[in-house]
């Protein structure tokens, strides 16, 4: 058996919708079907799930929502009259949107995650009426009916292990097609909550482990995955095949496809995934599979970089023998709830890399001026332009010199390091440098390994 899992710019229009039913229809093994809801039809479109937030909105300041209710429902209608079902069996959809704000919501936040999920449960819901329409017997399942129970927060929920229990009790008939909507599970207390990001393709995997699959075919708008940023290389070349713990360190550091937390019940599972194109099925894509027997095709399988950092030097005499130096210093970051990257060190230096995501200039200034009082560093820098550049490839392990021969592409360039570090795996070696040199960074990597 196959999950297969549609993106919400693959469910866009009725048009779009055809072409995945028709990559469905093709395999009898893509049996469970896991949906997102339908993103946008063109560059100035709004997706499904934005309008719903605007819905949730409207019903939290208690403004008149007829109008935006009636906007999302017309998207689901365009899809249901391009494949000719009866208006009455849409009727449902407009029905459920009315009723949620009727619904009892524990907090605001609970119940935003309950009406942004409806974009992949309406779109779910819609795709097994238009099959049956067509005489392929199909059904919706919905995550409370199959147990797919989350904890955590309302919109940044974690799959509970109870859910696996549950998975294991779906019964699928080898004729039927089952339409699960992504992006959401329910709390053991019965209230919907999302997933933070790469919801869907979260959702996909978590069927996968569950459900034992063969495969995960993950379809999106590109042929796989590339070896470098499309907008920084021109042309790169697709991967055919990687592991695991590759494409995680490359999703980590910036590779969009997919969200690293995404692939973990799949890892865990040990279930291959397969990113498709679904406007060119018959392209093989990327195959993402476990590291046991890999065989690399290259010495590198890709590089990318994040500009998203910022860093904090210290620099202090005799810091090697000065115990708990670091623990005063993560205590302060505790304090302020703000996690860390990294942390390269010498004998009298240390640098700690932040994802700009969880800070602010008044967090910066009162991290800062604490770690001063507290540490008395001979010197201290904060470092705004700071960007990673990832390295990824289990063909590392095997080849002697990869890391001068990054350095002196870079060095060719004039490009200094800030920052070197190569994991215990050694399938990954990261280079901290200034921002507003990592597309070119990223250039002469590939070049050199790829060109």
């Amino acid at each position: 058996m196959k999950i297969v899992k549609f993106g919400g710019s693959s469910l866009a229009s009725g048009n779009n919708v055809e072409q995945a039913l028709k990559i469905i229809l093709s395999d009898k093994d893509r049996q469970v079907i896991v949906v997102s809801a339908p993103g946008k039809r063109d560059d100035q479109d709004i997706k499904v799930t934005d309008l719903l937030i605007k819905y949730a909105k409207q019903v939290l300041a208690n403004k008149n929502s007829n109008e935006i209710v009636q906007e999302i429902y017309s998207r689901y209608q365009e899809i249901a009259n391009y494949f000719g079902l009866e208006n009455e069996k849409v009727e449902i959809i407009k029905e459920i949107l009315l009723n949620l704000p009727k619904k009892s919501y524990p907090n605001s936040d609970y119940l935003m995650a309950a009406f942004k999920a409806h974009g992949e449960r309406l779109n779910a819901r819609l795709i097994a009426l238009i099959l049956n329409h067509q005489g392929i017997k199909s059904r919706f399942l919905d995550p409370v009916e199959a147990g797919l129970i989350v904890t955590g927060e309302p919109n940044d929920a974690l799959v509970n292990p109870e859910t696996y229990i549950n998975l294991d009790q779906v019964s699928i008939d080898p004729d039927e097609r089952v339409i699960f909507p992504g992006f959401f599970g329910v709390t053991p207390s019965g209230n919907i909550a999302t997933f933070a990001r790469g919801g869907s393709d979260i959702t996909g995997a978590i069927l996968a482990r569950g459900l034992h699959a063969d495969l995960y075919e993950n379809f999106t708008d590109v042929n796989g995955i590339f070896a470098a940023n499309p907008n920084i290389v021109d042309h790169p070349q697709s991967i055919k095949k990687m592991t695991y713990r590759e494409m995680r360190e490359l999703s980590y550091a910036g590779f969009s496809v997919f969200h690293d937390e995404a692939l973990i019940p799949a890892i865990q599972g040990q279930i291959p995934i397969n990113v498709k194109n679904t406007h060119e099925p018959e392209n093989p894509g990327t195959m993402i599979v476990p590291e046991k027997n890999f065989d690399p095709d290259n010495i590198i399988t890709g590089v990318t970089s994040q500009k998203n950092f910022s860093a904090l030097y210290l620099h202090k005499y005799l810091l090697n023998k000065e115990a708990g130096f670091t623990l005063r210093i993560l205590q302060i970051l505790d304090n302020h709830n703000v996690p860390y990257e990294h942390m390269p060190s010498g004998i009298d230096d240390i640098t700690i890399i932040f994802n700009n995501e969880f800070l602010n200039d008044q967090l910066i200034d009162q991290i800062c001026n604490e770690i001063q009082a507290m540490i008395n560093p001979d010197k201290l820098e904060w470092i705004n332009n700071y960007a990673i550049i990832m390295i990824v490839g289990e063909g590392m392990k095997q080849t002697a010199g990869v890391s001068r021969q990054i350095l002196d592409s870079l060095g060719q360039d004039q490009i200094t390091p800030r920052m070197i570090n190569q994991g215990a795996s050694q399938i990954s070696i990261m280079i901290g440098t200034q921002k507003e040199k990592a597309d070119k960074a990223v250039k002469i990597i590939y070049d050199q390994f790829f060109n």
